[in-house]
């Protein structure tokens, strides 16, 4: 099996996770999670996003976490935005990195923004020039490329639309986000090669949920085809509320143990990282999905 000696997992949890969970993290309890995350290894992290407080109230302290954790040096610290407003709020409280978001799935997007994605895309041209000209990084992510549940099947020539349609706004960073957790491994493999042949400047993502308990499954095929960036969420955390039984973002803990055990390099700590995640369990309602916290590392089984 030809697999990637290193790989880097971007911890998304608290934006992703959190965002669909009843109760309101704190600020200080998201820097005392993010500070904890950086000490156990992670480079990179989601840290909010600059929505609508209305609209995602989960979400609406995301300035003032920036603000608290100022400049992390060799830690990327990314935001989802929606729009120039969402740029806005990021060049003001010192946020580096945004990111952009679009659906795959027509019938998603022109329910909700009467807007095809490719036409979304287009829209985004004002919120790109904002970030450049204010030295801010910018990333484009793609939800649903590997099925919804209005079309079905996405057809792989629809998601490369949209991926021309980022490179035309230059953003050259693009995630492939299975928020409704029906990607299966042939079908990860087949698209994540693909789109790596036809677009080699393109650095690529990959966000998988766990919806149908496939996630890790769906990472391996995607490492087998050469992709080495990966989101995850402490505990498992997550969710989409656009999609019927949606679960959440395949977990942290997960991922690291398989890829330690494996010997391919994360550097992150997992013991550091089983801790948080065990924190985070205990601070929200309801359970949440992660094998590692119910059944500890393998290697913990070893007497």
């Amino acid at each position: 099996m030809n697999l990637p000696s290193k790989i880097t997992i971007c911890e998304v949890g608290l934006r992703d996770g959190m965002q669909n969970e009843p109760r309101l993290f704190t600020t200080e309890e998201k820097v005392s999670i993010a500070n904890r995350l950086i000490d156990a290894g992670f480079k990179v992290i989601e840290l909010g996003s600059f929505m609508s407080p209305k609209a995602v109230p989960q979400m609406a302290n995301t300035d003032e976490v920036y603000r608290a954790l100022g400049k992390v040096d060799g830690v990327e610290l990314r935001a989802l935005v929606a729009n120039k407003k969402g740029v806005e709020r990021a060049i003001e409280c010192g946020c580096k990195k945004v990111k952009l978001n679009v659906s795959a799935s027509k019938a998603h997007n022109l329910a909700n923004i009467n807007m095809t994605p490719e036409e979304s895309v287009s829209k985004f041209k004002e919120s790109v020039e904002l970030a450049l000209v204010n030295s801010l990084e910018i990333s484009g992510s793609i939800s649903m490329p590997f099925g919804s549940p209005w079309e079905g099947e996405i057809k792989l020539e629809e998601v490369e639309d949209i991926v021309e349609a980022y490179l035309s706004l230059g953003i050259e960073e693009i995630s492939l986000s299975d928020a409704s957790g029906m990607a299966i491994p042939n079908q990860v493999y087949s698209m994540c090669t693909s789109m790596r042949e036809k677009y080699p400047q393109v650095k690529w993502w990959l966000h998988f949920h766990n919806t149908r308990g496939l996630a890790v499954a769906n990472i391996l095929s995607a490492m087998q085809a050469g992709i080495t960036n990966f989101d995850s969420s402490l505990a498992g955390l997550g969710g989409c509320p656009f999609v019927p039984g949606a679960a959440g973002n395949v977990s942290t803990e997960d991922v690291v143990h398989m890829l330690d055990e494996m010997g391919i390099e994360t550097g992150i700590d997992l013991e550091r990282t089983i801790a948080i995640g065990k924190e985070i369990q205990e601070m929200v309602e309801g359970g949440t999905d992660s094998y590692i916290l119910k059944a500890g590392r393998s290697k913990d089984l070893v007497r």
